[in-house]
């Protein structure tokens, strides 16, 4: 049989599928004017208190010029830092629960617990080398302070990296939705939020500045209940 080819008058339907999204979320911390100063006293109080600066001992040579607590922060018994500890566990929760609808059984219910947490203070010339967090499935960013932070000079920012290593393999005008820079970068903002999952790298970029630059972080992992 003969096809007639006039008898095709439009585009067939295309339906995109994404794969391997990586999803982060932004949001604001509704009781930062709140706690800010008070968390300011906490964190400048437990840095003098002790004669390391990487209190956690984790990736000391990756780390410059900052000062970083052990990693039990959001769990001390301070009415302001457990403030913090139960918005990051709501966030996480609902986060949680976003990404996975139709993964988890209809009434199911997240369960999430930061299993560490930790301040930084980065001074002028400060920096934190590209990283992951292992043994956790989300992690979080707090920007308790932003300092001298300037995102048009990328001083001090955030950089998150493109975790599909060969997708700019070939770059033409086909790929360019794939963004050929391989990052995006993170404009911080007093009291934001940002969550994101554990594989993706990220840095801190050198940070220059006299005010000094505080953010509180922590990983958590997630069950059921």
């Amino acid at each position: 049989m003969d096809f007639d080819f006039e008898t095709v008058s439009d585009t067939p339907d295309v339906e995109p599928v994404e794969l391997w999204q990586s999803q982060c979320f932004i949001t604001q911390n509704p009781y930062h004017d709140l706690l800010k100063d008070a968390l300011r006293k906490l964190i400048y109080a437990d840095a003098a208190s002790g004669p390391s600066a990487i209190k956690s001992e984790v990736g000391v040579l990756a780390k410059g010029n900052l000062q970083e607590s052990e990693l039990d922060f959001l769990a001390r018994d301070n009415d302001d830092i457990q403030t913090l500890n139960v918005l990051f566990t709501d966030l996480l929760n609902t986060v949680a629960s976003e990404v996975n609808h139709g993964f988890w059984p209809e009434d199911a219910q997240a369960d999430a617990q930061i299993t560490e947490s930790w301040y930084h203070i980065t001074q002028n010339g400060g920096f934190h080398d590209a990283h992951s967090h292992p043994n956790c499935s989300w992690c979080g960013i707090y920007y308790l302070d932003v300092g001298a932070t300037n995102f048009a000079h990328r001083n001090g920012i955030n950089r998150f990296y493109d975790p599909r290593n060969n997708a700019d393999h070939y770059l033409d005008a086909g790929s360019q939705y794939l963004n050929g820079t391989g990052v995006w970068d993170l404009e911080p903002v007093d009291g934001q939020i940002v969550i994101f999952p554990s594989y993706l790298k990220h840095s801190a970029l050198p940070y220059f500045g006299q005010p000094d630059r505080l953010v509180i972080a922590f990983n958590a992992q997630v069950g059921l209940i």
